[in-house]
């Protein structure tokens, strides 16, 4: 787990400032306090720091192979390294060290771009022919590293975190209101925008070139909903989900588990555990509020039947007020989710025993989590039904049905506002509605003329969603979400882990999980009327029954309401009424005092403004 930069002239010859290459590199020095380096070559510089997890002493980077002429600076992980080193011995290639960056780089010495269909990993890495004078970069299937770029002034900027591209004097910090409007509406960025203008991501499954100046970006990977020819055994997924954790167990130093008491952190560390030969350390947190907040009597559960070293924390008010600032620093842009702030201390915690920890990030997404899927599949069958538009069949069953509509009773507040809106609207629209955000805070940048551009987030979804290539709504709904929302949780989970010095791994996102999942029909991922049947089924037996079985889902909830309302009332009131965000002139002052001081004043809104301003404070005032 690294942090890499680089600087690429279109025209060979270009001096590269060395002082610069390595300003950019050392100001994410958290992602790698192990090592650093930096390479130049003609017209170009990569810069790297290091996390060593595997080969400690033989993985410096920026890495060379012989003469082939190629340099590579790569972030992440390649988990079938072993195998694939062994693939590269048998054809003759000959590796100097044990790391799985030499790996990569024969594998692309070997077969050119082609190489990505073998990685099993999560990576983001850029590589450099000299003979060719050829940049090719390529970011893991699902996108859990980061890699971005700029192009400008006949150069190619790219960096694993935002705020080392700002330091080139040839990027100017600049809201990108596009993106700002989808902040507002959906809290994550479409596409591949960022909140500052000129600034890309590299989305995932994809990969650029760039050579003689121009740059070029192709998709290499994509969610397949092709149903499978047999429904999956439940024997398969668990084979599957066992050698997923397996091969994200392969480290040189401590690994240990996130266990929030849920069932996708909870079977990581049951079948992580009889794979180790010492005791699992796991590491979870929660709110000493009330119980609404704390779910680490179910993680102790699981501990207590693994034998596990258990570690927990319980942050505090003050440890938001101590701690919002420096996490908007470490996430380069505002974040309305409050789970970034328990995200942040469990990483600190676990950092203090482990250098590796494998999460439970995807499986809502995978197996379909979240009471909006639910809704969405019993809405299909009940469209079966009526219109007799494909016949009833097997789980499909109107029993299924009454099943899961039984299970869907205390979701009243997302049921209506899913068949609240227009029955006759396209479903692209109705989803929208659903995700959309902006009813809290609307008006609030009314005044100031974000979206004078004529863009529209509605639209760029809705384009999105009905080109899905699928004509299943829960297959476009997933689609959706994990390109989109899944993105803006991989983006907390690699920053709290990363400002720790911590490299997290997600065994739930290995691509043959995905594909294995997205394959099965939706009567078998929501058979018996329940969330997430497929993955319950395959860790039964493994993960206790009590947490299989328990309907308290709680996705980590953070008590804003009680501390901003309480507590931390002047703190916010301070921050967002305060004169400094009065003179920016960019709030409608009214309506940001209408959410502070309404009936229902504190929430994720108010969350949302405090990250924006922090955010504008960090990165446009501060320069």
């Amino acid at each position: 787990m690294c942090g890499i930069v680089g600087i690429v002239h279109g025209e060979p010859g270009r001096k590269i400032d060395e002082h610069l290459l390595r300003s950019m590199t050392d100001v994410m020095h958290y992602r790698g306090p192990d090592d650093s380096g930096i390479w130049l070559g003609d017209g170009l510089g990569l810069g790297h720091r290091r996390l060593s997890i595997i080969d400690l002493a033989g993985g410096h980077q920026p890495m060379t192979t012989g003469d082939s002429g190629l340099w590579i600076t790569f972030n992440g992980e390649i988990y079938n390294y072993l195998e694939l080193r062994a693939l590269l011995e048998a054809d003759g290639y000959i590796c100097q060290t044990n790391s799985d960056t030499e790996v990569l780089l024969n594998m692309y010495r070997r077969e050119g771009q082609a190489c990505l269909e073998q990685l099993n990993g999560m990576f983001a890495f850029a590589l450099w022919d000299s003979e060719q004078r050829r940049l090719f970069a390529a970011r893991d299937r699902l996108g859990i590293k980061p890699f971005y770029y700029a192009c400008v002034d006949g150069m190619l900027l790219f960096a694993s975190e935002i705020k080392a591209l700002l330091l080139h004097p040839a990027i100017q910090a600049e809201v990108h209101f596009d993106a700002l409007q989808d902040y507002i509406e959906l809290q994550y960025c479409l596409k591949d925008k960022t909140l500052f203008k000129g600034i890309h991501r590299l989305l995932p499954g994809h990969c650029l070139t760039w050579q003689d100046s121009g740059l070029s970006v192709e998709k290499y990977w994509d969610l397949d909903f092709n149903p499978a020819e047999q429904i999956g055994s439940e024997e398969a997924l668990t084979d599957l989900l066992r050698d997923a954790v397996r091969l994200r167990l392969r480290s040189d130093v401590p690994v240990g588990t996130h266990l929030s008491g849920g069932l996708d952190s909870s079977a990581i560390a049951c079948l992580a555990a009889p794979q180790l030969d010492a005791p699992l350390s796991v590491f979870t947190g929660g709110f000493s509020v009330d119980k609404r907040y704390d779910e680490s009597r179910y993680a102790r559960i699981v501990a207590d039947s693994l034998g596990a070293r258990y570690h927990q924390v319980f942050p505090t008010a003050e440890d938001l007020v101590g701690s919002f600032d420096e996490m908007v620093y470490y996430l380069d842009e505002p974040v309305a989710g409050a789970a970034v702030f328990p995200q942040y201390f469990l990483s600190k915690l676990a950092s203090q025993h482990v250098k590796v920890v494998l999460g439970g990030q995807g499986g809502d997404e995978l197996f379909c989590g979240y009471t909006r899927y639910l809704i969405g599949y019993v809405e299909s069958c009940m469209q079966k039904a009526i219109y007799g538009s494909a016949p009833l069949v097997g789980e499909e069953s109107l029993s299924s049905i009454q099943n899961s509509l039984t299970y869907l009773r205390g979701f009243e507040p997302t049921m209506q506002k899913l068949f609240a809106s227009d029955l006759f609207a396209p479903p692209s629209t109705r989803y929208y509605r659903l995700l959309q955000r902006s009813q809290d805070m609307e008006g609030i940048l009314a005044n100031s003329g974000w979206q004078d551009g004529g863009y529209s987030t509605a639209e760029a979804f809705c384009a999105e969603f009905d080109g899905v290539e699928s004509d299943q709504l829960i297959d476009r709904m997933l689609y959706m979400d994990i390109k989109n929302h899944l993105q803006s949780l991989l983006h907390l989970e690699d920053r709290t882990s990363m400002a720790a010095s911590l490299e997290s791994r997600l065994p739930l996102l290995d691509y043959r999980l995905v594909q294995y999942a997205l394959a099965q029909p939706a009567s078998s991922r929501f058979a018996r009327g329940r969330p997430k049947h497929l993955l319950k089924e395959a860790v039964r037996g493994i993960v206790p029954d009590e947490i299989i079985d328990r309907k308290d889902k709680m996705g980590f909830p953070v008590p804003i309401f009680e501390w901003f309302g309480g507590q931390l009332k002047e703190y916010v009131e301070d921050i967002l009424l305060g004169e400094r965000t009065r003179s920016r002139g960019f709030f409608d002052m009214k309506v940001v005092e209408q959410s502070v001081r309404g009936e229902k004043p504190f929430g994720r809104t108010v969350w949302g403004l405090l990250s924006l301003e922090l955010w504008f404070r960090k990165f446009f005032d501060a320069r």
